[in-house]
This record gives structure tokens, C-alpha cells and sequence, in this order.
């Protein structure tokens, strides 16, 4: 049984930043490519959505309700409840995560 994928309004806010930054500094085209490949990431998460590791910031902190998956360089964090992969924060995996993770993820 596939799990439903829902977007948090964050995180639809993100993936337009990203688009619209690959759009504006690289090219249009390629930010379709960015959309046309994390949309397969989507999927595969809908399929097995076990498969993402635990993210390091949090397991510190002995959270263990959120998983992610790597998309390069965009780190994916999400959180299965019952038949839902609902994607919390999709971020550059190059900028200090502790903060960010902090911000969106306790508060969600």
C-alpha cells in the first residue's frame, strides 16, 4: 500500500524558493529537471517510507519521530503517521541544520 505524501505550507514555500532560485540563477530547465526528480523522491517515499535514517541532529537530542533521505545537496526530513509521509523541511544540507531543525520541526 503506497503512503499518501503531504507537504507542510512550509515546506511548499521552500521547494518554490528552491525552484525559483535554480530557475533564476542556473535555468528554467533545470529547475523543472529539480522538480521532475524530487517528485521521484516523493514517490519512492510513498513506497517504502522506513527508508530514511534518523537525522543526526535530533538522535542527539533522542527524538526519533522524524527520518530524512538525502537528495544532493537537499537533505529531506519527514515524519510517517499512520499512512502519511507528511515532508517537514527540504534544506540545502550544506547550512547549519541545529537551528533550522530546532524551528521547524519542535513546533510542528
Amino acid at each position: 500500500m503506497a503512503f499518501a505524501i503531504l507537504l507542510t505550507n512550509d515546506e511548499a514555500c521552500d521547494l518554490d524558493e528552491i525552484y525559483n532560485y535554480i530557475a533564476l540563477h542556473d535555468s528554467p530547465q533545470k529547475a523543472d529537471y529539480f522538480l521532475e526528480r524530487i517528485d521521484k523522491v516523493f514517490f519512492s517515499l510513498s513506497e517504502f517510507p522506513e527508508r530514511g535514517t534518523y537525522p543526526k541532529e535530533l538522535l542527539a537530542l533522542g527524538i526519533r519521530e522524524y527520518r530524512e533521505i538525502f537528495f544532493k545537496p537537499y537533505r529531506i526530513i519527514y515524519r510517517v503517521m499512520d499512512n502519511i509521509v507528511y515532508v517537514l523541511l527540504i534544506v540545502d544540507g550544506r547550512r547549519g541544520m541545529q537551528s533550522m531543525m530546532q524551528r521547524r520541526l519542535l513546533r510542528a
